[in-house]
């Protein structure tokens, strides 16, 4: 049986249980893992994972396999032995070879080096410099008050196979030039942790503060397993053995320092392990005299994915201590550059930016590369890593161009190494900075270029889109050429979001979430009526960083349709889109260096309001957000993915005339094109009174009165524009035929917003209300809604709890091994909220 098989199979609340823990109706219990006074560890049934959230506890998360692995101390292999055991029922049978109990002592004891970082600010300020993110590692700090040995050391502890510490690594944080370093008496373990047994790629660094440097990126941790060795001669048998057991690997990339030492480990460790471990070795050329930590000063950490990117792979030569890599071929050789080659006026210098991470400048005498691009936003500066040849020597380093003293002191060590002279170089350097300069500056632009540009009518299409909105039955027409465009069913949900991404020309927009299982178009639908608003009205976002946010322009985002393909890949953004929806504008301040070095403060400013839209499956967990939007469930019955497949069929008979769909879209971009911002006044609006049980009864009142003038000021082609006579304001008056248009569109979105119960969860309770009527009972056992309902077991007793949690139902008899039994304690709420 496959692992993934496993997994599938096995859900963690069988696991849990087989060890006598249960969640509470929250899916919280106490973390088995350290002394849990209140809850803290997080069960996810739906994923089968668990997440410790305790500073206290370094368990972190994990799944079925490392639960049983951590509860029993044992090692992977002997985890997914039990875990099969459990499965088929002999989970008592003894597992061969059980790894032994770790002592608790030195978990204690890393416990206290955490909260001593904490509190050290002088340990901080080392971390700091390091650019190490104590937030982010596992790190501690030994002030020497109850452990004497590595006194004045930040501390990272090292991990038996089970994950346990059994050991500490220390540096010393009072002198940075000589720097001590101090392991454990009969040091065991690995750092960080031994390799997952399905690691595929494997990084070996030099040292450890280098595995902890390149930890905090997710863009490398993402891609690759990182393993610290002990030095240049500290490869041990644990590492050795650990490696021997990764039976995916396919690839180990020597990451060492770029000075004489790290050079001979490299070599020595290729050859080594090359015959040992039959998998690709690849090495990372470390630019000279640098290690990976030391590149974090004045890099960006793309410089990280760059030098992995251009690795080179190590072949064992016949010839004896001959350390040979493969060349990659240079941009030079390619047959179609992207870009012209640059000649300047005197055809003496060659500049070629035809790959952006690898641009050459070719004189008479030299050859200068520029090692993983440059940065095109920090203008006030020019960091770059160099590379210069003259005949058969080369020299390698990185500084500013705008650095002159860093540049005169490159130029004098360059020119003996090279054997040439300063003015030869120090002219190559100068029309090097020149050529950047005007890359760079010809790359902003061009990104400029690509906005779109604001939408520009003829006079016939403006009256012709004038014309549309001043017709009688402007809603009922609207709808009906939507489902024109190629955007089938959903006859209700897409009218009413379109009107919703109508509202972001008003002051006060509205905003929506799509919610529904998985394949049910809940993206689908999002995109097909995004389709109908202008390009340089909208948004899209994959996934972006909260502080990204922050750098569009102020008004970039003002009065704009802001979409999110999926709440789930954009959850960092989330917070300052909920500023933007409630306070309309997001501020932030950040230090930054004037031209003369000096701090000072500038404040990042970006303007709303904005209309969003997002899609999610999961409800509660975008509560936030979800409570400030109007939400909308997805239509999953079988009739309307028939209705969806037969579109499909006739798409690819070529029955659908996709010409006229086009022609229907622009027409819409047209009509939002000639909307003008224009006030709504609703003179009914003091009538229109919610039931005062509605759930959340202050912003469901104030969705259903904007919705209203939504309508309203969709229809101002054909609404008397009056003036304020006070204020000189141009206004338009809401009729009751857009309240009567509003409440068809948002009766049902109304009553799921005021519902106690999810609609997952409420379209059970009410099937299982018709299941007991039709069947005369007076009550039921869970075990029979499974096969009578056709629902997963899972789902059923999480609809269950969640109902017995809220009092629709209560718990009369049974037991755990039988079934338990429910009777329906409130049947006429919803008829009543309905009403």
């Amino acid at each position: 049986m496959e692992i993934k098989e496993i997994k599938q199979k096995l859900s963690i609340l069988k696991v849990l249980n087989y060890y006598g823990l249960k969640p509470d109706k929250n899916n919280m219990l106490r973390c088995p893992f350290h002394d849990d006074k209140t809850p803290s560890m997080k069960i996810y049934p739906e994923t089968n994972t668990w997440t410790c959230f305790s500073s206290k506890c370094t368990a972190g998360t994990g799944d079925q396999i490392e639960m049983i692995q951590r509860q029993d101390k044992l090692n992977k292999h002997q985890a997914i032995l039990k875990a099969k055991s459990l499965l088929n029922g002999s989970a008592s049978l003894p597992v061969k070879s059980q790894a032994p109990a770790a002592s608790t002592e030195p978990l204690k004891m890393f416990t206290s080096f955490k909260h001593a970082l904490i509190r050290s600010p002088k340990a901080k300020d080392y971390a700091e410099k390091r650019h190490l993110n104590i937030n982010r590692l596992e790190i501690g700090y030994n002030s020497g008050t109850t452990y004497k040995q590595m006194k004045h050391c930040i501390i990272f502890p090292l991990k038996n196979q089970s994950g346990d510490i059994t050991s500490f690594y220390g540096r010393s944080i009072l002198d940075k030039k000589n720097a001590k370093h101090y392991y454990t008496a009969g040091r065991t373990g690995l750092y960080p942790e031994h390799p997952k047994e399905e690691t595929e790629t494997l990084i070996l660094t030099e040292s450890i503060i280098d595995t902890a440097t390149l930890l905090q990126y997710p863009e490398i941790t993402n891609n690759y397993t990182i393993l610290s060795l002990y030095g240049t001669n500290g490869l041990t048998d644990e590492h050795t053995q650990a490696i021997k057991e990764l039976r995916n690997l396919k690839e180990i990339i020597l990451f060492f320092d770029g000075d004489e030492a790290g050079i001979k480990a490299t070599e020595k460790y290729s050859q080594e392990l090359k015959p040992v471990i039959n998998v690709k070795i690849s090495i990372v050329q470390t630019p000279d005299n640098e290690d990976i930590n030391s590149l974090s000063d004045g890099h960006e950490p793309e410089i990280y994915t760059h030098l992995l990117n251009n690795r080179k792979e190590f072949f064992l030569s016949t010839e004896k201590n001959l350390f040979e890599t493969k060349e990659p071929k240079e941009p030079e050789e390619l047959t179609e550059p992207e870009e012209p080659k640059e000649l300047n006026n005197n055809q003496s210098s060659l500049f070629n930016p035809s790959n952006p991470d690898y641009i050459t400048l070719t004189t008479n005498d030299l050859k200068i590369t520029v090692l993983g691009g440059i940065n095109l936003q920090q203008l006030d500066r020019l960091r770059i890593t160099i590379k210069i040849t003259h005949l058969s020597n080369s020299v390698r380093n990185n500084i500013d161009l705008y650095n002159i003293d860093q540049c005169d002191r490159f130029i004098n060590k360059a020119a003996e190494k090279l054997e040439t002279g300063t003015s030869t170089l120090n002219k190559a350097i100068s029309e090097l900075t020149d050529k950047l300069e005007t890359y760079r500056l010809n790359k902003l632009e061009a990104q400029k270029i690509s906005k779109p540009k604001d939408r520009i009518l003829s006079e016939a299409r403006k009256n012709k889109a004038i014309k549309y909105l001043s017709a009688p039955e402007l809603l009922k027409r609207t709808n009906k050429d939507i489902g024109k465009t190629g955007m089938i069913g959903e006859e209700n949900n897409r009218l009413l979001m379109y009107l919703i991404f109508t509202s972001r020309l008003r002051k006060q927009p509205l905003h929506i979430i799509s919610l529904g299982g998985s394949g049910t178009g809940k993206t689908y639908l999002q995109e097909k009526i995004s389709e109908l608003i202008p390009e340089q009205e909208k948004k899209e976002i994959t996934i972006l960083s909260e502080n990204a946010f922050y750098y569009f322009e102020k008004t970039e985002l003002k009065h704009k349709l802001v979409l999110i393909e999926d709440m789930d890949g954009a959850e960092q953004v989330l917070y300052p889109l909920r500023e933007l929806q409630s306070k309309k504008k997001i501020s932030k301040t950040v230090p930054i260096k004037d031209s003369k070095g000096n701090l000072k403060t500038v404040s990042l400013d970006v303007e709303g309001p904005i209309c969003l839209s997002g899609t999610t499956t999961r409800e509660r967990l975008y509560e936030d957000n979800a409570n400030r939007s109007i939400l909308i469930y997805l239509d999953n019955s079988k009739e309307h993915k028939e209705q969806i497949m037969n579109y499909q069929r006739k798409l690819s008979a070529c029955k659908i005339n996709t010409k006229k769909e086009i022609e229907i879209k622009e027409l819409f971009k047209d009509i939002q094109t000639v909307l003008k911002p224009v006030k709504v006044v609703n003179p009914y609006a003091e009538a229109l009174k919610i039931p005062e049980h509605v759930f959340k009864p202050l912003r469901t009142n104030s969705h259903y009165l904007t919705f209203i003038e939504t309508v309203t000021f969709y229809h101002q082609y054909q609404r008397q524009v009056k003036t304020d006579q006070e204020t000189g304001e141009k206004y338009i008056l809401t009729e009751i035929e857009d309240i009567e248009e509003a409440n068809k569109l948002i009766k049902d979105v109304l009553l799921t917003k005021s519902d106690e119960l999810t609609k997952t969860v409420r379209d059970f309770f009410e099937s299982l209300k018709k299941w007991i009527n039709r069947n005369k009972k007076q009550s039921f056992y869970s075990k029979e809604l499974q096969e009578r309902l056709r629902i997963y077991p899972m789902k059923v007793n999480r609809y269950l709890r969640e109902l017995e949690s809220r009092n629709f139902i209560r718990r009369i008899g049974g037991n755990r091994k039988k079934g338990y039994e429910y009777e329906i304690y409130r049947t006429e709420e919803y008829t009543k909220l309905q009403s």
